[in-house]
């Protein structure tokens, strides 16, 4: 068995969070542009984003830290599944392959917008809290790229800047130094969600991701 609990040692990227509500840029046109983090501290460090003991249920303020940590968490997942998906179907030839693809993805977008809403209350009072060496900032105040009540995609530059901008889901392209499936492999390995895991487990999803990126089918951006 080389499934196993992951250890809560998370980096959360928070970029996503940036990348949502930027109008000038799209990851797809822009793979070279770094949005912001929207807590900076998240990317730096290792953070638990459940209680490991009950000691960490003792202290309010603790206990807010570790639920913001997890909400940002959630919706870093999220975020990845609702881009996946979109870039995979757009590979696959088998219909059913495709139906379950545009069956599930959508199902992703959802939970990711529940979770960027969730993660909208750990950046604004009163749940904006500092514990340790971890800081949710109050973005209230943060203009439009960081603003906490924007939960759906603001819209943005697509397929190219002779058109007008699109709300729309980003990244979906399927150029590989772009995204894809090893591109989000890598992600989730980055953020420590697989820490502990067998070495088993890494050549395995190590296969299926290249498999995936390499399946036939549109090879447009």
């Amino acid at each position: 068995v080389f499934f196993e609990m992951p250890s809560m040692q998370l980096t959360v990227d928070t970029s996503w969070w940036t990348r949502y509500r930027s109008r000038d840029f799209n990851p797809d046109l822009d793979p070279s542009h770094i949005f912001p983090q929207a807590v900076p501290t998240l990317n730096s460090g290792q953070h638990t984003a459940i209680p490991r003991n009950d000691n960490d249920t003792t202290n309010g303020t603790q206990i807010q830290a570790i639920a913001n940590t997890a909400a940002f968490h959630f919706g870093f997942i999220e975020q990845g599944g609702t881009s996946i998906y979109p870039t995979l179907a757009l590979r696959v030839t088998d219909k059913v392959v495709l139906r379950i693809l545009l069956s599930i993805g959508p199902s992703e977008t959802m939970h990711f917008q529940t979770w960027h809403g969730k993660a909208g209350n750990a950046v604004q009072p009163p749940f904006n809290v500092t514990f340790g060496g971890l800081t949710f900032p109050d973005l209230t105040d943060g203009g439009e790229d960081f603003q906490p009540n924007l939960i759906m995609p603001e819209p943005c530059p697509f397929l190219s800047r002779k058109f007008p901008a699109v709300s729309i889901i980003r990244p979906v392209s399927i150029s590989k130094n772009i995204f894809g499936a090893r591109v989000v492999v890598k992600a989730f390995k980055d953020d420590g969600l697989f820490i502990g895991q067998h070495p088993e487990f890494f050549k395995v999803v190590g296969e299926l991701a290249e498999e995936a990126d390499e399946a036939p089918g549109s090879d447009g951006d």
